[in-house]
């Protein structure tokens, strides 16, 4: 066969066995606990560590920096790969702290769906409204997960009206819970007409599975108990008269929302998820570019910067920056376009992530994120090509909601500060600013406790200590005008001390409050002013 034709075959045949998907919730939802149990189904972990009243006994595999593991909280996205059934799952674990949102929408932009994980007590709560508004405006296929089963919650269908009315979705539910906290006693599998029985004494354990093709079985009775199945087969037939039948290409066009129910840290519920997710979630999906729409089938490689994260291992104060694989073949010490930057670069030692594990490999498929060790060269953003000069769409940097001075607290350690606060920022944590008037540096974050993990990482990574001092801005608004024009002189004379470059060199006027913004675009509407940098 001609080597061509081979290249192609394996290129599809790969494309077809991949399935990348976002995990998304409001913290505690226990986003992270089924992470980890997903990847023990998948083999890739012997044993997980539960994470037990927020102090995480064990370390869960996904939260990699320390921080998280003294606040039980996920604070970075975590890239997890595993094999399962013939298909390589990437899953990209999400921050579901609200602080951290900036890193979840981009992490959005790499996934060809999404699991939204929602906690049985609390059903939907606000970030997970303000994630299913990014996914649906992208139309992403979304599969939800009702988690904490065994604990006392909402009713199954108060619960599925609650998601259909604050997340705006047309759900299907394709397992139905039997009781509920105390009286829990499993799972009714509608996708697969079976019981799963949830065994008490094993908790960490899967109890057995019991096909039913026929729900009126006398059988279900003796099992579960009379009142339990007669309980069920009200409730399927309210399923049936209520709800419209699974259909994949709504869910995949983002039109219908699969629902499944169970306990990720008793194993419950999440082999029929992951069962049906294999089944029905999309493999790797075209994305727009500036100037054409890319096929993951194309022969030539792209793919685009979604995360850079410095010091993975601090040991040895590497910097990763983390590349999606839209289209082609990435491969090992081949020679590819930095577009921004119009370089040719090769990569050595590229890092596939198995688990809690990184591993060099050879080559890589769409669907793929594969880690690139950077010296400096990537931006969040940033497009790499096999040599065609396109972009992918921007990904966004939200304008900061809390500013602060950012000030040296040891002398000698200057160079160690500069160097942390430049390679943090390439992360996409916060973002810098410089004033044009005297150089003083101000961070601008989404979240207040992004101050905390800037200061805690710059201490830990870089032997650098900073105090914040206060101020007083609303927005920062990136400035789009003509800076010959005798408009801008006039404005830049007027909020000279407002000005401001970001790491980029583009230049943001901080808005000290509303009022000033919307006098600034009175007086001068041929200076625009823009919330969001689309780098």
């Amino acid at each position: 066969m001609h080597p061509q034709i081979l290249i192609m075959t394996e290129l599809i045949k790969e494309i077809e066995k991949r399935k990348t998907f976002g995990i998304i919730s409001h913290p505690d939802a226990g986003k992270t606990t089924l992470t980890e149990k997903l990847l023990l189904f998948g083999g890739a972990i012997q044993e997980a560590g539960a994470v037990k009243s927020n102090k995480i006994k064990k370390g869960a595999t996904s939260d990699f920096m320390e921080i998280e593991r003294q606040r039980g909280i996920s604070v970075a996205t975590s890239v997890l790969a595993f094999n399962y059934k013939n298909h390589k799952i990437n899953i990209l674990d999400t921050p579901g702290h609200k602080d951290f949102a900036e890193d979840t929408y981009r992490t959005l932009t790499a996934v060809d769906s999404v699991i939204v994980v929602i906690d049985v007590a609390k059903g939907v709560e606000e970030q997970t409204e303000k994630l299913v508004q990014v996914c649906r405006m992208r139309k992403m296929p979304m599969i939800v997960f009702i988690n904490k089963l065994d604990r006392e919650g909402k009713d199954a269908f108060d619960l599925l009206d609650e998601v259909e009315q604050k997340l705006g979705l047309k759900v299907v539910p394709l397992s139905l819970p039997i009781g509920m906290g105390s009286d829990f006693q499993g799972i009714y599998n509608i996708w697969e007409r079976n019981i799963q029985l949830f065994l008490e004494e094993k908790k960490q354990k899967v109890g057995e599975t019991m096909k039913f093709d026929d729900v009126q079985s006398s059988d279900i009775d003796e099992i579960i108990g009379e009142k339990a199945a007669n309980t069920l087969r009200e409730e399927l037939e309210l399923v049936h008269s209520v709800y419209p039948e699974f259909n994949r290409d709504e869910y995949i066009n983002g039109n219908l929302q699969p629902v499944f129910f169970g306990s990720a840290l008793n194993n419950f519920g999440v082999r029929e998820l992951l069962d049906a997710f294999i089944e029905i979630a999309p493999m790797p999906q075209p994305k727009q570019a500036d100037t054409r729409i890319v096929k993951p089938q194309e022969e030539k490689f792209s793919g685009f910067v979604f995360k850079i994260h410095a010091n993975m291992d601090p040991k040895h104060r590497d910097r990763l920056a983390f590349v999606k694989i839209v289209s082609g073949i990435f491969k090992k010490n081949e020679n590819y376009l930095l577009v921004r930057e119009n370089k040719n670069m090769k990569f050595s030692s590229p890092n596939a992530f198995f688990a809690d594990k990184k591993e060099v490999v050879e080559k890589s498929f769409p669907g793929d994120i594969v880690g690139l060790h950077d010296t400096g060269n990537f931006r969040i953003g940033d497009t790499l090509t096999a040599g065609e000069k396109l972009n992918f769409k921007g990904i966004p940097s939200f304008s900061p909601e809390h500013f602060r001075y950012i000030n040296n607290a040891d002398p000698l350690k200057a160079k160690q500060l500069a160097k942390g606060i430049d390679q943090l920022m390439d992360e996409g944590v916060a973002q810098l600013f410089t004033l044009e008037m005297n150089g003083r540096k101000i961070i601008g974050t989404v979240g207040a406790l992004q101050y905390e993990v800037i200061q805690y990482r710059l201490e830990h990574e870089y032997g650098a200590k900073c105090h914040y001092e206060n101020i007083a801005i609303h927005k920062a608004c990136w400035l789009e005008a003509d800076e010959k024009s005798e408009e801008f002189k006039e404005f830049a004379r007027l909020k000279q001390r407002f000005l401001a470059r970001d790491k980029y060199g583009q230049l943001v006027f901080l808005a000290d409050s509303p009022f000033t913004i919307s006098m600034t675009q009175e007086k001068f509407p041929n200076v625009k002013l823009r919330f969001i940098s689309e780098i």
